[in-house]
């Protein structure tokens, strides 16, 4: 494994990191991996997340487990842009269409679906 490499913004940022688990259902899996991929995810969903001020969002997968990192700007507010988000844009529409692959509550919100993990560990000065 080469990993993967990080972007820089030229500003200071702050990450975030959330969890979902996915139906248990390798169809859903395939399916929620094929509707992220660069061919068939929403250009909409892609230019909101920008709008809202994130830099980068990214989505790990094991199993039925999902991991999302989201860097911003140390000056980004969570809660007011993913409100935002919200309305934006085909927003509505994307949520309630990948609901039915992941493991929650097809009308739960966004922030239902997703939830915040803390972080136990860096390598400290």
């Amino acid at each position: 494994m080469d990993g993967y490499g990080q972007k820089q913004y030229g500003v200071p940022t702050k990450r975030y990191v959330q969890t979902l688990e996915l139906r248990s259902n390798e169809e859903a899996r395939r399916e929620y991996i094929k509707w992220h991929s660069k061919e068939y995810s929403w250009k909409e969903i892609r230019d909101g997340i920008r709008e809202v001020g994130i830099l980068e969002m990214e989505i790990y997968i094991l199993g039925n487990m999902l991991v999302m990192i989201v860097d911003a700007p140390l000056d980004f507010d969570w809660d007011t842009a993913m409100a935002r988000l919200a309305t934006l844009p085909r927003q509505a529409e994307w949520e309630a269409f990948v609901s039915q692959f992941q493991g929650c509550s097809a009308d739960a919100t966004s922030d239902e679906k997703w939830q915040m993990m803390e972080r136990m560990f860096y390598l400290y000065e």
